[in-house]
């Protein structure tokens, strides 16, 4: 389930990617099967060596092109282990919202983009977002939970104090904030009450099947209700106020 829209995000092969707090590795792995030159990077140890079984799973079953690479390695995102003007494309999904120094981390992102760069940054919506906050402490109450409700204007202002330059926004995940909902009123970890696990199958069988009505209902949601806050940006390859 990717939240990043790579028609509107290209990566082409040679890319070099950093997928920065990549979580179970989603958007690292469409960038390899797009012949990328992929890394990975997150925190949790155990994630990191997942994603890197899956890699290995991806290069033998010959689902990334000739020259595309990926590596997954475990680091922090307010010190990244990268070179200045490292990477074409940093992408940053559902992080940004869990880190105190949100702002450091914009300017980690920055430094390790080269200039004339793309970065995706996306996090969860305001409205949904306030939602589940209302409905259940235990959603945003816990070690590495959320820490602060982005408004878009808000995102995108720090966004250009750091740097970027943005030139697009979509909401995504129409069909994923009912679900959350439902899981904040009867309690985030009841996996077993009946409108969860209702609500869950409905959503594997959407993300596996890709089927027309769920694909219509989605993109009709998501301008009202999408989960997720998208935005898109350009590192300019000269300082801002050097081009005013």
């Amino acid at each position: 389930m990717l939240t990043v829209d790579f028609t509107r995000f290209p990566v082409a092969a040679g890319d070099t990617v950093l997928d920065l707090g990549c979580g179970g590795g989603r958007h690292a792995f469409e960038c390899y099967r797009r012949g990328a030159r992929v890394t990975a990077l997150d925190r949790n140890g155990d994630e990191i060596r997942e994603v890197a079984k899956w890699f290995a799973a991806m290069k033998e079953a010959g689902e990334a092109p000739a020259g595309a690479s990926a590596t997954a390695m475990q680091g922090d995102a307010l010190n990244l282990p990268f070179a200045d003007d490292s990477f074409d494309v940093v992408i940053i999904s559902e992080v940004m919202e869990h880190i105190p120094d949100d702002k450091g981390v914009l300017a980690e992102m920055v430094r390790v983009l080269r200039p004339g760069g793309r970065i995706a940054v996306t996090v969860p919506r305001y409205g949904p977002e306030k939602v589940c906050w209302a409905l259940s402490d235990a959603y945003h109450e816990v070690e590495g939970g959320h820490i602060r409700i982005y408004k878009a204007d808000q995102l995108l202002e720090r966004m250009r104090e750091a740097g970027l330059r943005p030139y697009g926004t979509h909401h995504a995940h129409g069909l994923h904030a009912p679900y959350w909902w439902i899981k904040c009123a009867v309690g985030v970890d009841n996996d077993k009450a009946l409108p969860v696990k209702l609500y869950h199958k409905l959503l594997v069988w959407d993300i596996m099947k890709k089927p027309l009505a769920t694909r219509v209902a989605e993109q009709a949601l998501n301008p009202l209700i999408g989960k997720s806050f998208v935005a898109y940006a350009t590192k300019p390859r000269l300082p801002l106020d050097a081009t005013t």
